[in-house]
């Protein structure tokens, strides 16, 4: 049970002079009482992100990511650094000076020219954590420090190898030290979500190839034949820029490409209404299909359409981006029913960690709604049941772990700077109590755990560099006088790294869905896809 408290409030106004005056399609809320301990929940956020970083550099560094509970380290994107990379921006906001210059510094000399492991290069996640962390520290210090951009200009010459024979989709997955890709299946998160910060690669560089290769994926994949109207199928071949199955979900495998067409219509203002259009029509689609209530609590979510046409009465931690970028592309749009909406698929993800023993949400949940609970597994037990019946959803066999995933807070964030409702502002700091009690490590810094609904639950050893770059950035942002990074100011890439925004235009989009003449009948075509969002956990589990 979560209780309530009266505190004092400090009134900030969010906005500039004119702002009640201002056509502008603008996200935060004019006015946002900030209450009067915020000052004191930023450092209690820096004290954890300080504890885990002095743990990284203890134990991990250079390497990507910390691995707590064994006092050691991995090297899962590339051996470059990731967790430092990916930290940049959020040494910046939370003002350690000293430890920024110095990962800069480390980032200027990286060589980026080959894998420092024998593992492929993914395009994807090289793009959102290494990309993304040095064009968005490059723009939040003042543009100065170059090396950034020349770093990333190298690494983006190096990645444009995944587009090969004319291929408007890249290959997933690089070898560096041939810049050979590996010929096998995408999905449209992993060929769509480019378009930042390739785009912003472009400007730095004045080499636009950058852009029109993000970009041109993009329209690819808008172009294709959809299952339901403007949502393409999860599965893409690159070979022939068809798509794979029929799968259709907000969930990992298509959620930031979803989420990217309309952050590239804010960031870049084009006239070209295809990106805001295509997201307005994939998220009328899904009101009209996916949008369920469970039959307990009546709490809001959006189930997967599968291969065969079957709703999937699922959600997860990941899917839960979804709420914020409904508020910020309903406001973009002065669209208030997905603004609405909005909100209320946080409050159904909010659901997930009001509910457990720890204060947090699990990786995976099911739901019962009027027309079924079909999930794709196995149906709910008993003790499913029992707890569906006490919360309104129900945890999946095999999902019950939180990996230090952001979204939650992230959807959080947004409604917090949308609304100005202090209760988002609580939730955040019940998030952080929690993460303070359950994901402290018996060791050092920070951990994720096995069981969200077990307060004695077992440990898994990897302390990814989102925990940086995304979790402890939204809480401290949360807490943040939301003139400082604003909405309207900003454009978050998926892995959390603002970007500096032109001012808003008076709306996105066309106003209208975009027509059934421009979608092809759709048929299937079968093949293999990759794994998606996989998390990696030890053999054994720690225990606590």
């Amino acid at each position: 049970m979560v209780s309530w408290t009266l505190r004092p409030l400090t009134v900030v106004l969010a906005f500039s002079v004119n702002a009640f005056t201002v056509l502008g399609a603008r996200i935060q809320a004019p006015v946002i009482l900030l209450p009067s301990d915020a000052s004191q929940r930023r450092q209690d956020v820096k004290d954890i992100f300080l504890t885990s970083w002095n743990a990284y550099k203890e134990f991990a560094f250079p390497h990507d990511d910390l691995t707590p509970i064994s006092e050691s380290f991995t090297d899962v994107r590339n051996g470059w650094g990731a967790s430092a990379v990916d930290a940049l921006s959020t040494l910046f906001l939370i003002g350690e000076e000293e430890i920024f210059e110095e990962i800069v510094n480390f980032t200027s000399h990286i060589d980026f020219t080959i894998s420092h492991t024998t593992d492929t290069v993914s395009i994807f996640e090289t793009t959102i954590r290494y990309l993304g962390g040095m064009l968005s520290a490059y723009e939040l210090s003042g543009q100065k420090y170059p090396a950034l951009i020349k770093q990333a200009e190298i690494l983006g010459t190096k990645m444009s190898a995944a587009w090969i024979n004319g291929n408007k989709i890249p290959f997933g997955e690089l070898d560096f030290n041939t810049s050979i890709p590996v010929i096998q299946t995408s999905n449209i998160a992993e060929a769509g979500t480019l378009t930042l910060e390739w785009s912003r690669l472009a400007k730095y560089t004045g080499n636009d190839t950058f852009r029109a290769l993000a970009e041109g994926s993009v329209r690819q994949i808008a172009s294709l034949a959809t299952p339901i109207p403007g949502f393409p199928a999860q599965g893409i071949d690159p070979s022939t820029g068809q798509s794979v199955g029929a799968y259709v979900t907000w969930g990992g495998g298509s959620d930031s490409y979803l989420e990217y067409l309309i952050k590239y219509a804010r960031i870049t203002n084009t006239n070209d209404t295809l990106f805001a259009d295509t997201w307005h029509t994939a998220v009328d689609s899904s009101i009209h299909t996916l949008l369920r209530t469970s039959t307990v609590g009546n709490h809001t979510y959006l189930a997967d359409l599968d291969d065969s046409g079957t709703i999937r009465h699922i959600g997860s931690h990941l899917a839960c981006f979804m709420a914020g970028n409904w508020i910020m592309g309903g406001k973009l749009l002065n669209n208030n029913t997905i603004v609405n909406i909005g909100l209320a698929l946080n409050e159904g993800c909010w659901n997930t960690y009001a509910s457990t023993a720890t204060g947090i949400g699990p990786e995976a949940f099911g739901y019962i709604s009027s027309d079924g609970n079909f999930t794709g597994s196995s149906a709910p037990g008993e003790g499913d049941l029992a707890f569906y019946d006490r919360n309104g959803f129900y945890i999946l066999s095999g999902n019950s772990d939180y990996f230090m995933r952001p979204e939650v807070l992230e959807s959080n964030f947004y409604a917090w700077r949308s609304t100005g409702n202090v209760k988002y502002y609580e939730r955040a700091i019940s998030a952080m109590n929690s993460f303070e009690t359950f994901l402290k490590a018996p060791t050092v810094a920070y951990a994720p755990i096995d069981d969200v609904d077990s307060t004695d639950s077992d440990f898994i050893d990897d302390m990814e560099s989102f925990w940086f770059a995304e979790v402890l950035k939204y809480l401290y942002l949360t807490f943040d006088d939301p003139n400082r990074i604003s909405l309207d100011n900003f454009v978050f890439n998926t892995e959390a790294q603002p970007f500096i925004a032109p001012p808003e235009l008076p709306v996105y989009g066309s106003g209208h869905l975009r027509p059934a003449s421009e979608f092809q009948p759709f048929k299937a075509t079968s093949g293999p896809l990759p794994l998606v969002s996989f998390a990696p956990k030890l053999p054994a589990k720690i225990p606590n």
